[in-house]
C-alpha cells in the first residue's frame, strides 16, 4: 500500500517542475500599458463596422497566432473606404472589402472595422516559419500613411494600446508581432529567379520600440529554411546587426540604389502605380515596360502607389498642386508636407505653412499647395508686380494669390496692369 504522504510530495514536486520548465520556455507576458488607459482607448474606439461590404463572407477564424501591421499607402477617408469596402483599380474591378481589423489615423483615432473574430483578406499571399495564408491566422491593423514616410507618436501610442490589448486576449507574445513585409512573398520576377521575400514594403518603417513592442524575430525562418529568397532592403530592416535607416527625401523616389521594386513590391507594374519623371511627364506600371522600360528610368523619378485615378499632383508640372481623389499632403508635397516653405490655400481661403497644420486627416480635398515658397507679399496700392518679384513675374514659378481666393502662376495672368491691390505674391524660397 503506497503512503499518501509520499503520493501528495510526489505530486508538489511534479508540478512546482512543470511550473519551472513552463516558465523557462514560456516566460510571462509583460504588458506596457495600465489597465485603465487601455479602458480609456478601447471606450475611444470608432465603431466602423456598419461600412462593411455586405457581400464580404464572414469567415471565423480557428485560431489566432499572429497580429500584423501595415501601413495603408493611403489617406485617411480612402483607406477607410477600401478596407471596407475594396480597392477600386482602373479597369473597374473592385477587390471584395474586409481588408483589416482596425484603422488608426495619423492623429491616432482608432477604428473598428471587422469583428476581431473573422478573417479579415488582409495578408494576401504569406508565408511564416512554414505556415501560409497568413491572413486565417491573424489580426490585420491599419496605420493611415506610407512604408517610406515617418508614422505618429500618436499612431504609435494607439496601436502599442490595441497590440498590448490583443496580445492578453490571445496569449501572443511580442515575437508574434510581424509587418505585412515580412510575412508577404512573391513569385519569381525580373529581380528574383525563385519564390521572395520584398512582395510588400507595407510597415517596414513601423519602429517597434516606440509601439513599446518587443524585439523581433533575429532571422526569417523561411529564407534560413531555404523556402524563400530574402530580399535585401527588408533583411537589413529587420535583421541586421546594426539600425538601418533609408534616408526619407529619397525613400519614394528612383535612385541608383533605390530601384522601383523597392518601393513599390510587387506593384512596381501595376496600373495604379504613377511614376512621375523629372520633366514631368507620367506613366503608370503597366505602360513602363513597353514605352520606357524598367532599365531606363530616370534618376529622380517619385513612385506613388495605389492611384485609382489621374490625379492634380501628378499631371503636368505646375507648382500649383492639389488634394483631390483622396489624395495627401505626404503625396504631394514628400518630407516637405509640414515645412514653413510648403503653403496650403483652404478652400475657405485660410492660408496656412505646413508648420501650422496639425491635424493631417482633416485637410480637406480642393486644398491648394505650393512647395518651396517664401511669403506672402502683398501688393499695394500703386504698386507693380515686378516691384515685388523682379525679372521672374511673368514666371509660371512666381504664384499670386488674388483677392477673388483665384491661385495662378506669373504666365497665366493676362494683365498686370490690372491687378488688384492685396493681391498676395509668394516667390520660390530659392
Amino acid at each position: 500500500m503506497q503512503n499518501p504522504g509520499i503520493l501528495s510530495t510526489i505530486r508538489i514536486v511534479s508540478i512546482s517542475l512543470f511550473l519551472l520548465l513552463f516558465f523557462c520556455f514560456h516566460p510571462p507576458l509583460s504588458y506596457a500599458y495600465s489597465q485603465s488607459e487601455l479602458a480609456s482607448y478601447q471606450r475611444s474606439i470608432v465603431d466602423h463596422r456598419y461600412r462593411l461590404d455586405p457581400k464580404y463572407k464572414k469567415r471565423k477564424r480557428k485560431q489566432t497566432k499572429y497580429i500584423i501591421v501595415h501601413t495603408s499607402e493611403l489617406g485617411l477617408k480612402t483607406t477607410l473606404r477600401v478596407v471596407s469596402k475594396g480597392k477600386r483599380f482602373r479597369s473597374g474591378g473592385c477587390t471584395p472589402g474586409g481588408h483589416a481589423h482596425y484603422v488608426i489615423a495619423r492623429n491616432g483615432q482608432t477604428y473598428r472595422t471587422l469583428d476581431k473574430a473573422y478573417i479579415a483578406d488582409h495578408a494576401g499571399l504569406s508565408m511564416w516559419n512554414g505556415e501560409t495564408n497568413i491572413s486565417k491566422m491573424s489580426i490585420g491593423i491599419e496605420l493611415v500613411g506610407h512604408h517610406y514616410a515617418s508614422l505618429t507618436d500618436k499612431q504609435y501610442r494607439s496601436v502599442g494600446m490595441l497590440i498590448d490589448i490583443l496580445q492578453r486576449i490571445y496569449h501572443l507574445d511580442d515575437r508574434a508581432v510581424l509587418t505585412h513585409s515580412q510575412i508577404a512573398y512573391g513569385r519569381p520576377n525580373r529581380w528574383f529567379t525563385k519564390k521572395h521575400r520584398g512582395r510588400k514594403r507595407c510597415a517596414k518603417n513601423f519602429i517597434r520600440s516606440k509601439a513599446k513592442v518587443g524585439p523581433t524575430w533575429s532571422h526569417d525562418p523561411d529564407v534560413v529554411a531555404g523556402r524563400l529568397m530574402a530580399d535585401p532592403q527588408l533583411s537589413k530592416v529587420f535583421y541586421s546587426r546594426s539600425p538601418f535607416s533609408a534616408k526619407v527625401e529619397d525613400a519614394n523616389m528612383i535612385t541608383k540604389g533605390n530601384t522601383a521594386w523597392d518601393i513599390a513590391g510587387e506593384d512596381f507594374d501595376n496600373r495604379t502605380t504613377v511614376y512621375k519623371f523629372p520633366n514631368g511627364r507620367q506613366y503608370t506600371g503597366d505602360q513602363v515596360a513597353e514605352k520606357i522600360g524598367w532599365d531606363r528610368i530616370p534618376a529622380k523619378t517619385v513612385v506613388l502607389l495605389n492611384q485609382e485615378k489621374p490625379t492634380d499632383q501628378i499631371r503636368g508640372s505646375s507648382p500649383i498642386k492639389t488634394l483631390s481623389n483622396g489624395t495627401n499632403a505626404w503625396e504631394i508635397a514628400g518630407q516637405f508636407y509640414n515645412r514653413k516653405t510648403t503653403i496650403y490655400f483652404l478652400p475657405s481661403g485660410k492660408i496656412k505653412t505646413g508648420e501650422m497644420i496639425s491635424k493631417w486627416d482633416s485637410l480637406p480635398q480642393k486644398t491648394k499647395v505650393i512647395i518651396g515658397y517664401k511669403g506672402p507679399y502683398q501688393l499695394r496700392k500703386n504698386q507693380y508686380a515686378f516691384q515685388i518679384a523682379g525679372a521672374g513675374y511673368k514666371d509660371k514659378n512666381t504664384i499670386y494669390y488674388l483677392p477673388s481666393k483665384k491661385l495662378l502662376g506669373g504666365n497665366k495672368i493676362r494683365n498686370f496692369n490690372r491687378l488688384q491691390s492685396g493681391t498676395l505674391v509668394f516667390l520660390p524660397s530659392s
